[in-house]
């Protein structure tokens, strides 16, 4: 709100204001509708349009400005029921501060809002509403929000700039232990020739060694930005059908096809920190092995609960690490750009084969917040959970109100 776009705003609010008067005088007092006892007037609706076009407010249509001046009676009956009064003191505190967001002292705000045509008291009065309704959600609903340590780290995760890529892939991962090495590698170089869609699925369900091979392959959209950078760059050389050369993994082959690319909206952070648990269970991918992950996935939700499952075993049978993107492993970070905090992969192996990786996502961090303000993030999401409560009184309020319009 520029001290400059106002005046221009105000100059012809003004001019537009003296033609209309003569026309609008004799219904400027008009009921137009009334909230249980309390009526609005035709004048306070015009009033209102004017303030908001002065501010250059949303809103700033008849039907919006009628509603709004509906909801502020809602807030004045509310906060009366409620004892609570704006004292002269507090009234003038918040009329300076409104009037300081356009560099202006509170008598130039109001001589300025004269010119176009609007009263004092229109000003007063709409400061006045909001500045006690905020009172009394604070009042009421500040006990009740509580923020987490937890909220604070998935608010700064999910921050980040507008707009990103994701990518439709199918993958192949072989096991290719040293003896095999060669004879795997030699049939990865001829999948990596696949020309067509159903070609390479046809080969994911034959070699494959992951969850997806039942699927040919096919995996869900996934954020460009949480594939290992190694592969981003890969990916985005590829055309709709094109399959990867093989790319070496601990004791596996990978390749991966690109069926589809897009843009979309969502945010788009660059994460500088991923955090993982890898819990260690002998007995590779034997059916027993197997089972018994399945048995883990349903018994822990988070990170924290392998710490439980693994007391009693050695120190390195659970690795828990928080690292860059580019420094952790490639086969666990192709694995982790597939889960979301707190799901699980059961794809790789150490040990030649003879241990299972039992893989959980933590969670992941922004580049952008590591230097964020805890406590800023913690308000912020204070702020929103009481416009929840405001918002929900509001409602309540309006169902139990008579509104007649006239």
């Amino acid at each position: 709100m520029s001290t400059h776009l106002m005046k221009r705003t105000i100059l012809a609010l003004g001019l537009s204001a003296a033609l209309c008067v003569p026309a609008m005088a004799q219904n400027l007092f008009k009921p137009v509708a009334q909230v249980n006892d309390s009526v609005i007037t035709e004048f306070e609706v015009g009033q209102r349009v004017r303030l908001l076009q002065v501010l250059n407010a949303p809103g700033a249509t008849r039907d919006a400005a009628l509603n709004a001046l509906i909801e502020d009676r809602l807030r004045i009956l509310a906060t009366q029921a409620a004892g609570l009064e704006l004292g002269a003191e507090g009234l003038n505190a918040a009329l300076e501060e409104f009037a300081g967001r356009a560099n202006l002292s509170t008598q130039e705000f109001v001589g300025l809002l004269g010119q176009a045509g609007v009263s004092q008291e229109t000003f007063r009065d709409f400061v006045a509403v909001n500045v006690a309704w905020r009172d009394l959600i604070r009042a009421r609903y500040s006990n009740r929000v509580q923020i987490s340590e937890d909220e604070i780290d998935r608010a700064l995760s999910a921050s980040g700039e507008s707009g990103s890529i994701r990518v439709l892939l199918s993958e192949i991962i072989m096991p290719a232990p040293p003896p095999r090495l060669a004879e795997v590698q030699a049939r990865a170089e001829r999948i990596a020739q696949s020309t067509s869609i159903a070609e390479f699925s046809g080969f994911a369900r034959q070699y494959s060694a992951t969850a997806t091979r039942g699927r040919g392959g096919r995996l869900d959209w996934v954020a460009l930005n949480t594939l290992p950078p190694a592969l981003r760059s890969i990916v985005l050389g590829l055309g709709v059908g094109e399959v990867t050369d093989p790319l070496p993994i601990p004791n596996a082959i990978a390749l991966f096809q690109l069926r589809d690319i897009e843009e979309t909206d969502a945010p788009a952070p660059e994460y500088g920190a991923i955090e993982y648990v890898a819990y260690y269970m002998a007995g590779g991918r034997s059916p027993e092995t197997l089972a018994a992950a399945e048995r883990l996935k349903a018994t822990v939700d988070v990170c924290d609960d392998l710490y439980g499952v693994a007391k009693d075993q050695p120190a390195e049978a659970l690795d828990r690490g928080s690292l860059a993107p580019g420094d952790i492993p490639q086969d666990i970070a192709f694995e982790l750009a597939k889960l979301d905090p707190g799901e699980v992969s059961t794809a790789l192996t150490r040990s030649g084969g003879q241990t299972l990786v039992f893989l959980m996502l933590c969670g992941r961090t922004a580049v952008i917040n590591d230097d964020a303000d805890r406590e800023t993030v913690a308000a912020q999401l204070r702020q929103q959970q009481l416009v929840g409560f405001a918002d929900s009184l509001l409602q309540q309020l309006r169902a139990d109100a008579r509104i007649t319009l006239k």
